[in-house]
């Protein structure tokens, strides 16, 4: 898939009234941890407090009358559900959310706040819905955003779940920048995408036991030849990892992370002698966590 700027910029006017062009931070110290020039876009701002509030928004603008009407359904482990929900109630929609039994309560609360259609169900991969190109291409507005207040970057950093917010930013970053590279990070314990990008074909995870809870689900299958076409690299990290990355975050940042977000700084500090010098974009998916259970 190869979508044009215009084409890109024609998605991010019709959201911009909906959706936070979201800030970006810098730390000197954390600079100097990783001995590059690091750029923070800071997606836990966002309405829903992730950067999926953006797919689910471009969603809805897409939808016809006649879907409008029958409202819509989303199966989403916490972060795309809240984002659903919130973008459907905006435009007067119903919402009926399937989420698995065991993604965390906190996320379900946040559901049931913005609408009374939660479904639960068992947490199996048959159970997902199909990722949408407008999903995508509502995702490719964080890097259009960062790259247009950033052009000098080197690198982006993203995590890796299902690949909708890495495939939005391969196509932005293609179409904003000619020299900035997107590379994905995940966790160790669900690196399908890892060895997807190896094998040049969807792998599958037989467990999803990481602190992650947003980046347990497998690849999508749209996602993945955007994928293939635009990634060259993979970070995996383990768990120790992304609790450092989430700590630091906290500590030097005073602000609060999911796990899945920590994700991508956490492949920085894990290379970043390959990032030595360079400017570095890290995105902050998102802030969806419960502060009385935090991992450390």
């Amino acid at each position: 898939m190869n979508i044009s700027r215009k084409s890109l910029d024609i998605v991010k006017i019709s959201m911009s009234k909906y959706v936070i062009n979201t800030p970006v931070l810098k730390h000197k110290e954390l600079n100097s941890i990783c001995d590059s020039e690091i750029v923070f876009k800071c997606e836990n701002f966002q309405k829903s407090a992730s950067f999926k509030f953006r797919a689910a928004t471009n969603a809805i603008l897409n939808l016809n009358e006649t879907d409008k009407k029958n409202g819509v359904i989303t199966h989403s482990s916490g972060n795309f559900a809240q984002a659903l929900a919130l973008a459907s109630k905006n435009q007067n929609i119903i919402s009926h959310i399937v989420m698995p039994k065991n993604a965390p309560n906190f996320k379900k609360n946040a559901v049931i706040k913005t609408t009374d259609n939660l479904i639960e169900c068992k947490s199996t991969l048959e159970d997902r819905v199909k990722t949408t190109t407008e999903i995508i291409l509502g995702n490719s507005t964080v890097v259009s955003e960062l790259i247009q207040d950033h052009p000098d970057l080197d690198y982006i950093l993203c995590p890796i779940g299902g690949g909708g917010l890495i495939a939005g930013s391969a196509l932005a970053c293609n179409a904003y920048s000619n020299k900035c590279e997107i590379i994905g990070v995940e966790p160790l314990n669900v690196n399908d995408a890892y060895r997807s990008l190896k094998s040049k074909k969807i792998e599958y995870n037989l467990k999803t036991d990481t602190i992650a809870d947003g980046l347990r689900t497998n690849l999508g299958d749209i996602n993945f030849p955007i994928i293939l076409d635009y990634i060259k690299s993979i970070i995996c990290v383990n768990e120790d990892e992304i609790i450092n990355a989430m700590k630091l975050i906290f500590n030097k940042l005073n602000i609060l992370i999911e796990p899945s977000s920590a994700v991508a700084f956490a492949g920085l500090l894990k290379e970043k002698e390959k990032f030595k010098g360079k400017k570095v974009g890290v995105i902050l998916s998102g802030g969806n966590v419960d502060s009385n259970k935090l991992p450390f």
